[in-house]
């Protein structure tokens, strides 16, 4: 988790203009045959005609592909009767509006997903979820590759880790809020990206063992809110979490190593936190030997099999939940490194509180607001 590599495609240069034009263009050559005689066609859900429009959540769309569904990608359905989409009546639901930092979807934006047996976060759950490509040339192609996950905690500000960006151009990378499943431009609410102008890393952050692993991105112009975009809220200074039912979220690999393949969804993953001790315990076991000292930089989550982050996951979000409301987290910690993945072992993670301070810092030398607390 140490090497966070970016070998996972998001966008690709094309002729579309626009996720409009993409949507539509699938509109008229994908078609399903064999079904009620006359056919139909592939269809994002919004754009079928046998079914009211989804606006609160409620809809439901099984995201299993196969086992008869025609359609390939997770946001369309197949329908009989296509709906025009009017240039001065786009066909989108009324937004709910913010409501203060940290607000999770649990039951997804416009459209719930079943058949998620994977651990798929449901579209626009976690809307703070931050995906960083880099932008480079293969083969002639211009690509925007995933790098490494963060969140947001201000419209122009994402936090990441230092190790994922520490060696980069800023302007080589793109910061992409709402994104959710990266092999469509389908959703209802599109995601949006920005270049990185500024990147901040701490001034201790030592590259070894990754202490002080934070840095913040500055964009170069802010993100709009929507449902699926917003900030997640950070912890008081130096506050100490324990819970059972903190979360991670992130396109990261489902197996360590060669064999693991990048989630094409954005997946999630339920996690306790783990007391300091016992963290340091587990990991003296390993590699590190029996004299390894936890950095106080760190906290710690999961231990439980098959129920972990892994690579491709650094800088992403650990969110737990504030207390105050039901669906308010805060952002407990950043995916930093950890012994394999998906075993007993648990995680490390950038503890954000320990940070707190150096982030206000470095908001108020921005004149920025801070948002993000609650």
């Amino acid at each position: 988790m140490t090497q966070v590599s970016h070998f996972l495609i998001f966008v690709k240069n094309s002729n579309f203009t626009s996720d409009t034009d993409r949507a539509d263009s699938c509109c008229k050559i994908m078609f399903c045959a064999g079904l009620g005689g006359d056919g139909c066609t592939c269809v994002p859900y919004y754009l079928c005609a046998n079914d009211s429009i989804i606006t609160d959540g409620t809809g439901l769309i099984d995201i299993r592909f196969g086992n008869g569904n025609p359609c390939t990608t997770s946001v369309d359905v197949c329908c009989g009767k296509t709906l025009e989409r009017e240039p001065d009546h786009p066909i989108t639901p009324k937004p709910k509006g913010r409501n203060g930092c940290g607000k999770r979807n649990t039951d997804g934006v416009g459209f719930r997903i079943t058949g998620n047996v994977n651990n798929e976060a449901q579209f626009g759950e976690f809307p703070w979820m931050v995906a960083i490509l880099k932008e480079e040339n293969v083969n002639g192609e211009n690509l925007r590759l995933y790098k490494c996950g963060g969140a947001l905690i201000h419209e122009n500000v994402v936090l990441t880790a230092a190790h994922c960006v520490i060696k980069e151009n800023p302007h080589s990378l793109k910061a992409r809020a709402g994104e959710w499943d990266t092999q469509t431009a389908q959703e209802l609410f599109p995601h949006q990206d920005r270049t990185v102008s500024k990147i901040i890393v701490h001034s201790d952050y030592h590259a070894g063992a990754l202490y002080n692993d934070v840095a913040l991105l500055i964009v170069n112009e802010p993100f709009k809110f929507a449902d699926n975009i917003d900030i997640v809220c950070l912890p008081e200074a130096d506050d100490v979490v324990i819970d059972d039912s903190c979360w991670a979220s992130g396109w990261g690999k489902d197996v360590f190593g060669k064999e693991g393949s990048y989630q094409v969804i954005l997946k999630r993953i339920e996690l306790p936190m783990v007391p300091r001790d016992r963290c340091q315990q587990e990991l003296r076991k390993t590699r590190l030997g029996p004299k390894f000292r936890l950095d106080e930089t760190f906290v710690c989550a999961g231990g439980i099999k098959g129920r972990d982050t892994c690579k491709g996951d650094g800088g992403g979000p650990l969110i737990c939940p504030t207390g105050s409301s039901p669906s308010q987290y805060f952002q407990a910690g950043i995916v930093a490194w950890g012994i394999n993945c998906g075993g007993e072992m648990p995680g490390v993670y950038v503890s954000v509180a320990k940070f707190k301070n150096w982030i206000d810092a470095q908001m108020g030398h921005l004149n920025f607001e801070k948002l993000y607390d609650y």
